[in-house]
């Protein structure tokens, strides 16, 4: 395909999945979700994906799969409001040092077992992480220390999926949104961006190009935490990061011509954008038709060249799986691919 297109992560879990994984029997729920793996791999690879994700079948969530089941974590850590007044909550991190308790890899690996296709692989920004240490310190393990850690792991994390084969590795960065909510100065912003290069300065641009960053106003139980906030206030931090694609969400913005506009006027020389065409929070399956038209309106503004497509967000990035159906994240999946094809064609590439 001229045009490439890519999944965002996850992808709802059946019913029969989610039974296996309450049962309290460890086998029986390693084998189901090896099972809903592969059957994620191939309903995706049935729809045209030339690179596939493994859905998020087996994480906890794509935040908290670095730390589950971690000691020295209390229950009480930052709060994430949604707009329409449900909230998720991180953890709070109690001592040091700070480990992963797993690494990106294994999942990564899982999924190539069953893929003939490419596979990418989505990591937690060490910016969403450092929000676990908490604001009035841990004895014995200052602030510092810890963000020395987080990079360490942060970066080991990553590396390991590039060695590994990753076609991309994603950085999923829905917390740099939301902070220009929680502080407009962009102060905030600014050293979320400052601490994810701390990791991205230690790849070769070879190594660079094979990473992304993923950006959206968070969707949950069919809302999200930071819509309202302009990107005009976003982009031009968010292109400050040392990253060779970015995945923007965009079907679902009010006016997409204009977030293109300034997509034009920030986007790095070497970088790819992948414009969202696909609304995973809308239940309406999009037509192969329109998300033509959505390629061709980001092509007024984008080099055909150095555009891609994606899904807006995963379709259950904080294990809510049953917002969306997951017949129905498939076939706006398949939408993505065919309209996507489309507009290549209209565009002669």
């Amino acid at each position: 395909m001229a045009i490439p297109t890519e999944p965002i992560g996850s992808i709802p879990r059946s019913p029969e999945l989610l039974a296996a994984m309450r049962s309290g029997d460890a086998a029986v729920s390693a084998a189901a979700q090896e099972a809903a793996v592969r059957d994620t791999i191939a309903r995706m690879e049935e729809s045209g994906c030339p690179v596939v994700t493994d859905g998020e079948q087996s994480k906890p969530s794509f935040v908290t799969y670095p730390i589950a089941g971690l000691p020295h974590l209390a229950p009480d850590g930052v709060v994430i409001p949604f707009n329409d007044g449900h909230t998720r909550q991180l953890p709070r991190l109690t001592a040091g040092p700070f480990r992963y308790a797993e690494r990106a890899e294994r999942y990564l690996r899982a999924a190539q077992e069953h893929a003939s296709v490419p596979v990418k692989q989505a990591v937690a920004t060490p910016s969403a992480l450092s929000l676990l240490y908490p604001e009035g310190g841990i004895d014995g393990y200052p602030r510092e220390q810890f963000l020395d850690d987080l990079a360490d792991e942060a970066e080991a994390d990553i590396r390991g999926c590039l060695d590994a084969g990753a076609h991309v590795v994603q950085l999923d960065f829905t917390e740099g949104r939301l902070s220009l909510k929680l502080d407009p100065s962009g102060a905030l912003l600014d050293d979320l961006v400052a601490l994810n290069n701390r990791v991205l300065e230690r790849f070769s641009e070879d190594e660079r190009a094979r990473i992304g960053v993923h950006t959206c106003p968070g969707g949950d139980q069919d809302s999200t935490h930071s819509l309202d906030v302009d990107y005009a206030g976003l982009l031009p931090g968010l292109f400050r990061l040392k990253a060779g694609n970015f995945y923007l969400q965009l079907a679902g913005e009010p006016d997409p011509d204009k977030v293109l506009a300034t997509v034009a006027d920030h986007l790095p020389d070497t970088a790819r954008v992948f414009v969202g065409v696909i609304d995973p929070i809308d239940p309406r399956v999009e037509t192969a038709e329109q998300v033509r038209d959505r390629v061709l309106t980001a092509a007024r503004h984008v080099p055909v060249d150095r555009l891609g497509t994606c899904d807006d967000c995963g379709f259950a990035p904080f294990a809510d799986d049953t917002s969306t159906s997951r017949d129905t994240a498939f076939a706006k999946i398949r939408a993505r691919v065919e309209g996507t094809a489309l507009a290549a064609r209209e565009l002669g590439v």
